[in-house]
């Protein structure tokens, strides 16, 4: 799974400075909640799993933190310990989607979600084979943008330290800071080494983005589902179609999902009513999520995708061909074909578990094997420099092009 998802991806992770979320999720619905109590109060036997015997681990790890005390060399963080505990309990369930959060990582999940963040107002890659860590995208309203940072620069020292190599979160974490604070890079561009001051702010991230490509073809670049980004795709359409546009690409490529809601919400703005989605649990119960409203886009669609477009936007994709209303161009997507919920804890700190699968309108789960184009392309080697899509030498994009070309013709 994970040489499948980075296949498509030759530059590595993308993370948002300061980014989106990689899973579809939602809030716990109160039939939800309830299940979760009623579990809970359940006595072994009554679920496919025993209880936890709580009373024997408690006395285990009193033996283990004696014996640490007694012999153990160094000082002890016991606070570390003990969210290290609970980050065990999440992660032996040998499952990468249910994981625990600690009071500082949930705020910083929730920030992320909401999709604006207190930084510089860039997406960053990183390259596998150099390590740097390379720009993928600028926000029109960072400081970044400001400052004239373009996609392709490489963020080489930042306060003086080369970050050259270093894990990409951790490359991350000494950018971004409080708001009104300043941080000092330096960034290598042509063999040139570029130094900027960038003040951080708050940064509404600009997941959407668009333009008008040749014969009146719109083109919209979604990169995540965030909570801003079902807005910015309804007014970016808005204005496309006011526009005059006779057809449309929608670039799902390197797309690591988000929020299911945000996903439904787009959806239900270019299809007409009907089922959008569907989840089922452990107890066999389903939840729908329909289209309501009467807006559609009724012209022809190609939507790219690749190995790397999971979760969120397979539940796009996924539902678009379903009802026939776009062509696939690209390659087969990543296969998350499961939902995980946060689940709050009273001190602050949450777990997010996979609790369903979801289907798609014809009754699809994709989980493991992902969506397959109808027409498979795969990316030249050439288009791709420094973790960025050249566009002169996107042949995925010139595909789909021409196939939203073909159709138009074949409408007139």
């Amino acid at each position: 799974m994970k040489k499948h998802f980075f296949g498509g991806l030759a530059t590595g992770v993308v993370i948002t400075l300061f980014l989106s979320s990689v899973f579809s999720y939602s809030l716990l619905s109160k039939y939800q909640l309830q299940q979760v109590a009623e579990t809970v109060g359940r006595t072994p036997g009554e679920t496919s799993s025993k209880k936890l015997d709580t009373s024997a681990v408690s006395a285990k790890l009193t033996a283990l933190d004696a014996i640490i005390g007694q012999y153990y060399l160094n000082d002890v963080d016991h606070s570390l310990m003990t969210e290290d505990i609970y980050k065990g309990a999440l992660a032996s369930l040998g499952d990468p989607y249910s994981t625990y959060y600690t009071k500082e990582e949930y705020k910083t999940f929730n920030e992320q979600s909401d999709g604006n963040y207190c930084g510089i107002g860039v997406s960053v890659t990183t390259n596998v084979s150099t390590g740097a860590i390379t720009v993928v995208q600028v926000f029109k309203k960072g400081s970044a943008a400001k400052a004239g940072m373009e996609a392709g620069d490489i963020i080489y020292k930042v306060e003086g330290e080369d970050i050259t190599g270093l894990d990409l979160s951790t490359a991350v974490s000494k950018i971004k800071g409080e708001e009104g604070t300043s941080v000092n890079l330096v960034v290598v561009r042509d063999s040139k080494e570029i130094r900027m001051n960038l003040k951080r702010t708050k940064v509404d991230v600009d997941t959407v983005t668009s333009e008008m490509l040749d014969d009146d073809i719109g083109y919209i670049k979604v990169s995540g589902f965030d909570g801003v980004t079902a807005d910015q795709f309804d007014e970016i359409l808005t204005n496309l179609e006011k526009k005059g546009i006779k057809g449309l690409v929608i670039d799902l490529r390197n797309n690591p999902g988000g929020r299911l809601d945000i996903v439904c919400k787009m959806l239900d703005r270019v299809l007409p009513t009907g089922l959008l989605v569907y989840t089922e649990d452990k107890y066999g119960h389903k939840e729908e999520e329909k289209a309501v409203t009467k807006k559609e886009f009724k012209k022809p669609i190609s939507i790219l995708i690749n190995g790397n477009s999971a979760s969120a936007s397979e539940i796009f994709a996924g539902a678009m061909k379903d009802y026939k209303r776009a062509t696939l161009v690209g390659n087969t997507t990543f296969g998350k074909g499961i939902v995980q919920q946060i689940l709050p804890l009273t001190d602050g700190s949450a777990i997010k578990i996979t609790v369903s699968k979801y289907y798609t309108p014809n009754g699809v789960n994709i989980h493991g094997t992902g969506i397959a184009p109808d027409i498979e392309v795969d990316l030249n080697e050439d288009a791709i420099k420094n973790g960025v899509i050249v566009k002169d030498k996107d042949n995925q994009l010139k595909e789909a092009v021409n196939k939203v070309k073909k159709d138009i013709a074949m409408t007139k």
